[in-house]
């Protein structure tokens, strides 16, 4: 059997980035390895079992960072910087971003790449409205620029797909990139049609921000509190950027002295300090399932540090386990939004250890099996007929990660020869060598 030869490279320059590109070697790029849906540790194996003979993973993390505050309070960056080196310079500038995606090492460049939107969305909505505009390296290793203020231009194609897209508006991300202007066709595309260079996004102005901490019950045992702040906290956008979730088995991951409840969930919400008290009053204390005492105020810091140790400790328990993470990444409508619930409580009672976390106020939350290696397969199989009531109940299945490699499997349900007929107008246009990411969804093949 032939073995399949992995490369890799690290790019120091842009030029270093045109030499390659020009190389016409089929690659992958990528920054600070944070994607979920790209198996790293096992992408030789990974590949080799899909029958590719030779690859380049192309590392862009040591690319010379760039950030600067423009005359219009945009942030602009180019390089690696990450989410947390951005947050840090927008508030010693006054600014905020818009954005606070879980693992704040992960590079921004990267993040637009796959449309990560991050606990924000609540309060500020998509990653890709907060694109003002993108640089990238397209196939001849030209530098372009696209504009968020202008329509794509009409390809073959484009109206039908248009049309298809527009079910998932509301949604983080549909099954497929949305295709309306210039940005988009970078953002949520994996890279498959050029490398993003650089960036202009919209910033805030920092405001000072408290963090509430609600005690519920088990889910397990009763959703009644939890839809209760689910549909009051929607009146609320505007003053509530975050609403999200930790339920007691992502608790429990955590070492002890890092625990903020011995039991049941918490929800959190990051409220705007000067609406604090009209929150107080019109949303918190209107509970009937929650009582006062179960509401709490926690730092901005230990809020932080829980929401992104729980899955950095759910991931590292799974590699000890020698498991591929086995999670999801669903949204669906509000009004389906218990029924999720359900399935998933479904779940608990299959043996898996498992967690629950997540983007409460969007309806959009990650059950992350952590099985042994003798479940794999069980969980496989629960995800498989996830994916298909969740394509009965017109919801999105991978709302923020990507779909990558680990995910094209349970994608093609989602898709049809509208969505296919456009991606090879794109491949063609933009990539006729097929040289970014060849194995990415873009080039799936449809089903006969």
């Amino acid at each position: 059997m032939k073995i399949m030869k992995l490369n890799k490279l690290t790019l120091k320059s842009i030029a270093d980035l045109r030499s390659h590109i020009l190389s016409k070697t089929p690659s992958f790029y990528h920054s600070s390895m944070t994607s979920t849906v790209i198996p790293y540790d096992s992408i030789e194996s990974y590949l080799s079992s899909i029958g590719i003979a030779e690859f380049t993973m192309v590392d862009l993390s040591t690319m010379p960072n760039f950030m600067e505050i423009n005359e219009r309070g945009e942030l602009v960056i180019s390089g690696a910087v990450t989410w947390k080196d951005a947050k840090a310079f927008c508030r010693s500038k006054g600014r905020d971003i818009m954005t606070s995606p879980t693992e704040e090492l992960a590079c921004i460049l990267a993040g637009f790449a796959t449309s990560a939107t991050g606990e924000r969305f609540f309060g500020f909505g998509g990653l890709r409205e907060q694109v003002v505009s993108l640089e990238y390296c397209n196939a001849k290793a030209e530098t372009c620029e696209l504009q968020a203020t202008k329509p794509i231009e009409d390809y073959t194609d484009l109206t039908e797909y248009q049309k298809s897209y527009e079910h998932f508006s509301e949604f983080k991300n549909a099954p497929f990139p949305r295709m309306v202007q210039e940005t988009d066709l970078l953002i949520g595309t994996e890279g498959q049609l050029g490398v993003i260079t650089g960036a202009t996004l919209k910033t805030t102005e920092l405001n000072e921000r408290t963090y509430i901490f609600i005690k519920l019950p088990k889910w397990e045992e009763s959703i009644k509190p939890h839809m209760e702040v689910f549909h009051k906290v929607q009146a609320f956008r505007d003053q509530v950027f975050s609403c999200e979730l930790l339920d007691s088995n992502s608790l429990k991951v955590l070492p002890s002295e890092e625990q903020v409840s011995s039991s049941g969930d918490l929800i959190f919400l990051e409220v705007l300090t000067g609406s604090f008290e009209e929150v107080y009053e019109k949303l918190l204390g209107e509970f009937d399932f929650i009582s006062e005492e179960d509401i709490f105020e926690i730092s901005a810091a230990r809020c932080h540090a829980l929401r992104m140790n729980v899955p950095r400790y759910t991931f590292e328990r799974n590699a000890r386990m020698g498991v591929v993470k086995k999670g999801t990444d669903v949204q669906v409508k509000s009004a389906n939004f218990e029924e999720l619930f359900e399935i998933y409580r479904s779940w608990t009672k299959l043996g898996v250890e498992y967690n629950l976390f997540g983007h409460f106020g969007d309806a959009h939350l990650h059950f992350n099996f952590m099985p042994t290696k003798e479940q794999e397969e069980v969980c496989q199989e629960q995800l498989l007929q996830l994916y298909k009531k969740v394509l009965e109940l017109g919801g999105s299945p991978f709302a923020e990660h990507g779909i990558g490699l680990i995910k094209q499997k349970f994608i093609k349900n989602y898709l049809s020869s509208t969505q296919y007929d456009f991606f090879k107008v794109l491949k063609q246009e933009m990539d006729p060598e097929n040289i970014f990411f060849p194995v990415g969804y873009l080039n799936l093949k449809e089903k006969a």
